[in-house]
């Protein structure tokens, strides 16, 4: 018989409300892209979804005829729009409609973050020899890299901002310099994955979208100023990748990014498919621990391991659930199907890890105690031993 002395040992852990998934896909409300969600529980990314059936995609074809006719070089004297590459599957999708089907002269621009997969930077020298473009192929310092990649994970528990910002600086700082105003980008992400937009906005790039979500709100000058307090060193002059234009650099050029899944409609399963058959696009050789896709992000080994871990430690999904999310959306696979996968695959702690620690001089113990300082209080709490635990979609 239990006492009544010892009923403290019996109270529940202080915990946060129950986590509301989506009923239509297996996105959380902790989202890491804002999601609101409707009376049926059906979050704003399948809504958006949705409409992509509803789109007169001729119409919208059209309208990017237009587009690009307005910025074809005439003369022939420039290039007629930049694209930013990694080398993936929706790198060949870009240039093969541009280059291909339109016949544009494009410069390609890659921002290296020295994390690639040997399967991706196969992908990317034959990306180059399938399309015949020109292609700058950039990597910052090593040195820079490692000590942004350390800060990165202590300031947000993202050691790839790096990455992140280097995609969304560095061509539009080459447009600037090669006065090429036309900059072709893939798909919306935050659009694509938690319906940002509607459709019918026919969104563009801004400073603000990446500025706001894409950096989080940091900017180089964050990484300058804070190098001192935590032990690392960095100049003004390591840091010229990550510094975005100025207003008036952007408006003399009139840089402008469009985003091609505004006028076409996007499905990466077929991108993918279509690329491996024109061109030898080249799925991973081996499979991920943490997604069962294996024709994405191949340009950055961390993404699908250690960097997507870190969102599932703060927001309690992964990427898993990112592309189960999209499968269910595309009609390719049931919500059934999709749980199974995510709660098998999206608490795995990817062994990619160990890549990483040795290449930044970290111990295991460190990462998990930065790593603990960013779990969001919507979604873990501690059980009466000191484990962490979280509601789970079954």
């Amino acid at each position: 018989m239990v006492s009544m002395s010892d009923k403290k040992y019996f109270i529940e852990p202080e915990r946060p409300p129950k986590m509301i998934y989506c009923s239509k896909c297996v996105y959380p409300k902790s989202s890491a892209t804002p999601l609101a969600f409707d009376e049926n529980g059906v979050c704003s990314g399948c809504r958006t979804a949705s409409q992509r059936v509803e789109v007169d995609w001729d119409r919208r074809k059209k309208i990017f005829e237009r587009i690009i006719e307005e910025y074809r070089s005439e003369d022939q004297s420039n290039y007629d729009c930049i694209i930013p590459v990694s080398g993936g599957k929706d790198s060949y999708y870009q240039i093969h409609l541009i280059k291909k089907v339109y016949g544009l002269n494009p410069l390609l621009v890659t921002y290296h973050g020295n994390n690639y997969t040997p399967t991706g930077m196969k992908n990317l020298y034959n990306m180059r020899e399938a399309f015949g473009v020109d292609h700058i192929f950039f990597t910052p310092s090593i040195d820079v890299l490692k000590t942004m990649n350390r800060m990165g994970m202590v300031m947000m528990g993202d050691m790839n901002w790096h990455a992140h910002a280097g995609i969304f600086t560095y061509p539009i700082r080459v447009a600037v310099q090669q006065k090429v105003p036309l900059m072709i980008w893939g798909e919306h992400g935050f659009m694509d994955l938690g319906g940002m937009h509607s459709y019918n906005d026919l969104v563009e790039f801004t400073y603000r979208y990446r500025h706001e979500h894409c950096l989080r709100g940091y900017e180089w000058t964050d990484f300058l100023e804070k190098a001192p307090e935590y032990g690392e060193k960095l100049e003004k002059n390591n840091l010229f990748p990550w510094m975005y234009p100025s207003d008036e650099e952007i408006e003399n050029v009139g840089v402008r990014g469009i985003y091609i899944s505004n006028y076409f409609k996007w499905e990466a399963n077929e991108h993918g498919e279509l690329m491996k058959e024109l061109y030898g696009f080249l799925e991973a050789e081996e499979p991920f621990e943490r997604t069962y896709r294996t024709m994405s992000n191949l340009d950055d080994m961390h993404e699908n391991g250690i960097h997507d871990y870190m969102k599932y430690i703060k927001f309690g999904y992964g990427r898993a659930t990112d592309h189960v999310c999209k499968d269910i959306r595309a009609g390719q696979m049931s919500r059934e199907e999709g749980v199974k996968i995510v709660e098998k695959m999206d608490p795995v702690k990817s062994k990619d890890l160990y890549r990483w620690l040795d290449y930044v001089g970290w111990t295991e113990a460190r990462f998990d105690e930065v790593a603990d300082r960013f779990r969001d209080p919507r979604v873990w709490w501690k059980d009466q031993q000191g484990n962490w635990k979280k509601d789970n979609l079954i």
